[in-house]
Order: C-alpha cells, then sequence, then structure tokens
C-alpha cells in the first residue's frame, strides 16, 4: 500500500478500524528523505541490523510500517532502533546525538514512532569511544624471517577501567588500517569501532601488523604461484606461533579458536586465508577482503588436521575491482561449500558491492558489518 503524508492518519485510522488485523503495527515517520529501505532490529532478532524478515514497509514518503504477527514471540519488554541496514546507518537525534532503545509492552495495537536523522558514513562518532591505540613495538621481532616489524593493538576504549577479556582480529596492513596519512587513504577502523562500542557492540581487540613496504607481496605470498615463491608460510608461522602466544599473555584476550580471527584485503586477504585453511586449530574467523586469489589458480583445500565446527568466513568483493575478482571469490566459495574440509561446518558470508572498488574507502565500509557478523551474531 503506496501513501503520501497526508493520507498517514487515514492509514492509521484504517489500521484502528480493521478488525481482522492483529499484532503490533510500527508506523514509522522520518524527517529526511533518503531513499535506502528502513529495518527495525531489537532484542527479538539479536539485534541484527539488516533482517530481511525486518524490513519496513514504506507507505508514502519518509513514512514505514512494521507489522509483527499475532503469533510473534514477544520479548517480555520489546527494546528496538531503526536503521538503514547497518550501525553505520543508524537513527541518530536532531543534533547528530546517539537515540535510546525504544521500548514497548504492548503485543497490539499501534505504535507511533519518528526519526529525525539518519547516521551516515559512521559520523559523527564520540572521541570518549575511540579505542585506546598502543604500539607494542616498532622492531618486533619475527624469528622466522630474521625481521622486525611495526606492530599496534587496539583496545576497547575502556580496557583500563574493565576486568573483561576481549575476542582478537589479526588484521594485515597495518599502514592503512587507521593511520590518517596513508597514501591510498585507510580503513578508519578506529572510528568505527568508536560507534559500534557506542552501540555496546564491538569490543575487540585488533592487532594490526605492519607490511613488509617493499616485500609485501613476496611476504604475502604462500608458497609457489604465479608470482614466484613467496615468505608466506613463514609469516604464518609468526603470526601464529610468535604473535598470538605473545598476545595472549600480555594482554586480556579470549584465547579459543572461536573467538580468535585474522584477516585482511588483496594480498593481505589472500595470506590470511591460508592462515585459516592451515590452522583451523588457532582461527574461527576468517575475514576475507577482495582476495588476490588470481595468485593460486588452483587453490587446494586439504582436509584440516582439527575441527573446523563454528568457523564463521565473511568474503567481500567490489563489481569494479578486475574482470575477474567476483568470479574468484564466487568459486572460492562454492569449493569451500563442497570441500569435505568445510562441508556442514563453515558459515560464510558472501557480500558483494557491485559499485565496489579495489580501495581502502569500501573495505572501510565493510570492517564494522565484518566484525559484527563475525564476533557479535549468533545466527
Amino acid at each position: 500500500m503506496q501513501v503520501n503524508n497526508s493520507e498517514n492518519a487515514i492509514f492509521n485510522l484504517e489500521l484502528k478500524s480493521n478488525k481482522i488485523e492483529t499484532g503490533l503495527h510500527i508506523i514509522l515517520t522520518t524527517d529526511e528523505d533518503d531513499a535506502r529501505p528502513v529495518y527495525i532490529s531489537g532484542n527479538f532478532n539479536s539485534w541484527r541490523t539488516q533482517d530481511k524478515e525486518f524490513v519496513m514497509e514504506q507507505v508514502g514518503i519518509n513514512s514505514y510500517h512494521y507489522k509483527f504477527s499475532h503469533d510473534f514471540d514477544y520479548p517480555t519488554t520489546l527494546l528496538y532502533k531503526f536503521t538503514k541496514g547497518d550501525w553505520s546507518e543508524v537513527e541518530i537525534d536532531s543534533q547528530g546525538n546517539r537515540t535510546e532503545n525504544r521500548s514497548t509492552n504492548s503485543h497490539t495495537g499501534i505504535q507511533n514512532e519518528h526519526v529525525a536523522r539518519w547516521r551516515k558514513n559512521w559520523l559523527p562518532f564520540k572521541q570518549s569511544f575511540l579505542p585506546q591505540v598502543l604500539l607494542i613495538s616498532d622492531e618486533f621481532e619475527i624469528p622466522q624471517l630474521n625481521k622486525t616489524r611495526k606492530i599496534w593493538a587496539l583496545l576497547p576504549h575502556d580496557y583500563d577501567n574493565t576486568a573483561e577479556r576481549y575476542p582478537v582480529m589479526y588484521l594485515q596492513d597495518a599502514q592503512n588500517l587507521f593511520n590518517e596519512k596513508a597514501k591510498y587513504g585507510n580503513w578508519e577502523i578506529d572510528k568505527k569501532l568508536a560507534v559500534m562500542s557506542e552501540y555496546k557492540i564491538g569490543k575487540i581487540i585488533i592487532i594490526a601488523v605492519e607490511h613488509a613496504e617493499e616485500d609485501r607481496v613476496k611476504e604475502y605470498n604462500v608458497g609457489k604461484t604465479v608470482l614466484g615463491k613467496g615468505q608466506g608460510k613463514k609469516y604464518i608461522r609468526f603470526v601464529t606461533d610468535t604473535l598470538k602466544p605473545f598476545v595472549d599473555q600480555n594482554f586480556r584476550t579470549k584465547t579459543e579458536r572461536e573467538h580468535t580471527g585474522i584477516g585482511g584485503s588483496s594480498m593481505g586477504g589472500l595470506v590470511s586465508i591460508f592462515s585459516g585453511l592451515k590452522n583451523p586449530e588457532v582461527y574461527g574467523k576468517l575475514m576475507i577482503f577482495s582476495p588476490s586469489l588470481w595468485v593460486v589458480p588452483e587453490l587446494k583445500i586439504n582436509p584440516a588436521k582439527a575441527d573446523t565446527a563454528d568457523t564463521k568466513v565473511y568474503l567481500y568483493a567490489g563489481g569494479n575491482e578486475s574482470d575477474t575478482m567476483i568470479e574468484h571469490v564466487n568459486k572460492f566459495q562454492e569449493d569451500l561449500i563442497s570441500s569435505e574440509f568445510v562441508k556442514d561446518r563453515m558459515k560464510i558470508n558472501l557480500s558483494i558491492n557491485v559499485h565496489g572498488t579495489h580501495s581502502e574507502t569500501y573495505w572501510s565500509d565493510e570492517f564494522p558489518k565484518a566484525i559484527e557478523w563475525l564476533f557479535f551474531q549468533t545466527k
């Protein structure tokens, strides 16, 4: 049903007078003209922000409707918020501030709501929620490669004020993750984590490992590939056997595989794939953005030496990256699903942005969605 704003009152009256209608109706109006769909998320769906079962019907210009069925399994108090698809696009007040959770104890009738503004591109964010950025060492020893490397830890903003333990994500290419002066831009993971933390998700430790500059490709290249012989196996052993034990000893981490992830983009995504496939007993979460799968046209997925139950893989690719990027990523997903190594053991989320280019801008947009799905969604 499509109506304009002047007909909203009539629409409400129709709902009230229609005795067949049961369940709770949410009627939403907004001040901003924004064509993106509106989702309702809350304690009834584990706060998933892009749940297709809870997309609202547009009933007019800036007017939306959602009906909970008469037999819906309501929480005692229904808590909810409105978003345009994730926490980067959540409702905010007219001054740009976070809004509190909405709530109702009603299981029937009409609930009228209003949104003044939508957060856009993760802005604004609050400085007080920014993660603590700690330089672990500017010459951390890599005995496997006889090198040293600069490594950072991004800790939750309130790390020093709690006794909590946190999941850990190991990310490649630290130069491009939060450095404002990065040549090609950066993922702005510090700002994204600040917004997520404000919404009480995303409290995680990020370990950022700088790449090897001119030896980056060689270090992320695993075995013999079209690029020649790489040092990737030694690099993987460094992250797995040297860096992770150090991090677990010096920070309050959740050490188990189900709380440990590894990820990166491009060649950093490729080496993260191999890290996860070779060490499933260590890494239960893989965040793979635009992986350079062309480097290994015949990637073999071999049986694992450990159970891979509950492993989650977040795959992302952009439609404007190369002629073969989406084809390679789709094939990799299919190979994972069909492999005896993975079958019925891994959850795979494939995200395709048809407009995406091979750049930090698009990886930045995908980062919080990946972190939320990998670590903070139970379904």
